[in-house]
């Protein structure tokens, strides 16, 4: 699938999370460290957007059950989710933050 355009660069701070929507899909980015990171924005538990969790120590924590999944993999850390979440490629070109889906 080509890159699609997510959001400006200029929209990410560090260590934070903003959702955001990537033909039709829920997408959250990242920036840690000064690195570009997107996932899904939902929860693999229950329904609870991710973007309006807390991001700590390179993790994003639901902020429905607290479940804590890895930004950079999107590997499940803790439950109770039992599934990991998706993880998407990211590029950043000309101030705009891109994803491949």
């Amino acid at each position: 699938m080509p890159w699609r355009i997510a959001a400006n660069e200029s929209d990410l701070r560090d260590n934070d999370v903003v959702a955001a929507e990537v033909e039709g899909q829920h997408i959250a980015l990242y920036r840690i460290e000064g690195e570009v990171f997107a996932t899904s924005n939902i929860c693999s538990h229950q329904f609870a957007l991710l973007s309006d969790g807390f991001v700590e120590d390179g993790c994003i924590e639901c902020p429905l059950h607290a479940a804590q999944f890895n930004i950079r993999t999107g590997d499940l850390i803790c439950g109770p989710a039992t599934t990991s979440i998706a993880s998407y490629p990211v590029k950043v070109e000309n101030g705009q933050v891109l994803v491949d889906l």
